[in-house]
């Protein structure tokens, strides 16, 4: 199979070279951004360009891997072939294509990407949509050969997910930034509190996040919250803890 990556950023990069890797072929890259394209081109060994008429048309899959605000401006450039034409996009609906090409749909890997960091997504749940069944079954066959985790999802359902995904990934690594920050002003090595974070995430597979919660909001013990409020000099960081530390107790009382 021959494919074209749309796009060369985080997402990009971590799949094409995963694709790559149980041999699939990556023909070209295209970004707008010279320096990525060709970054992401010399690591896949693949032509890339940043003109989105010089996609070539005769490969087999499309994979636009690209902002929201700009993925139908980019789509209206690409010239008409007969390959499947698909995104990656949480929130973006799969008739996002219509008017473009006849075959397309939606490949959604549930995952973190980053360009600094390979990622086997052996595992990761990879969303699929198509226009079509028949080329359902071309594309659950590529999913397939990169996790055994492969499932059809509405674009409407999707939605939900990639709010949850902002919950569970984007949301959790600010705070692990937030945390950071504290230790840091103290000089305490950010290495410490690695440990809390892996059981934290690792007890979420045995247990409902309701039943493993633990901490003063818990109890609202105010007098401990009260002086770690104290603690902290930035608005927003004593906002962030009395709406969390809120929310966790509402919880409890509601799951009493």
């Amino acid at each position: 199979m021959k494919i074209v990556f749309v796009g060369a950023g985080n997402l990009a990069t971590a799949v094409s070279l995963e694709m790559q890797r149980v041999g699939m072929t990556i023909a070209q890259i295209y970004s707008h951004t010279e320096t990525s394209a060709e970054r992401l081109g010399k690591k896949l060994g693949c032509n890339w360009t940043i003109d989105p008429q010089e996609i070539i048309t005769d490969a087999d899959l499309y994979i636009f891997s690209l902002k929201d605000s700009v993925l139908k401006e980019v789509i209206a450039q690409v010239k008409p072939n007969n390959g499947l034409w698909v995104h990656t996009a949480g929130s973006v609906a799969m008739d996002v294509f219509e008017g473009y090409t006849e075959r397309y749909g939606v490949f959604y890997p549930l995952q973190t990407f980053s360009k600094e960091r390979r990622v086997s997504l052996d595992g990761t749940y990879i969303f699929l949509e198509l226009h079509s069944p028949e080329d359902e079954k071309v594309l659950r066959k590529v999913a397939k050969a990169l996790t055994p985790n492969v499932e059809l999802l509405s674009s409407e359902k999707r939605k939900t997910l990639h709010l949850s995904a902002v919950f569970a990934c984007n949301f959790t690594n600010h705070i692990y930034l937030l945390a950071t920050k504290l230790l840091e002003e103290q000089g305490i090595p950010r290495k410490v509190i690695l440990p809390l974070i892996d059981e934290t995430a690792a007890k979420i597979h045995d247990m409902n996040p309701s039943k493993a919660q633990t901490g003063p909001a818990v109890r609202f013990d105010k007098q401990i919250m009260d002086s770690q409020l104290a603690m902290l000099s930035d608005p927003s960081m004593k906002t962030l803890y009395q709406l969390i530390s809120q929310n966790i107790y509402k919880e409890v009382m509601n799951n009493e």
